[in-house]
């Protein structure tokens, strides 16, 4: 299954759809998701504008890099730590 990446503006352009009256299953055949993943945008991006759905990714991938670096910064931690433990 190849798996899609879709734009803010096609996220919440959907959620808009369905606000206006639109049945679930046919948003999700037009743009080609479950409905499943339907329900999911929409508990993530529910009442959301498009600046802001954007803004939440930009949050989202500088936490995960900020992450990264603490894990690595922990693991550089604890080698020195072993190091230095040992006795020479």
């Amino acid at each position: 299954m190849k798996r899609k990446r879709y734009t803010e503006e096609q996220i919440i352009g959907a959620l808009k759809e369905h606000e206006a009256g639109a049945v679930v299953a046919d948003i999700c055949r037009r743009v080609g998701i479950t409905q499943a993943t339907f329900y999911r945008w929409k508990s993530k991006f529910g009442g959301m504008e498009v600046n802001e759905a954007k803004r939440m990714r930009e949050l989202e991938e500088e936490n995960r890099k900020l992450k990264h670096l603490l894990a690595e910064a922990m693991l550089d931690n604890s080698a020195l730590k072993e190091v230095l433990a040992k006795k020479w």
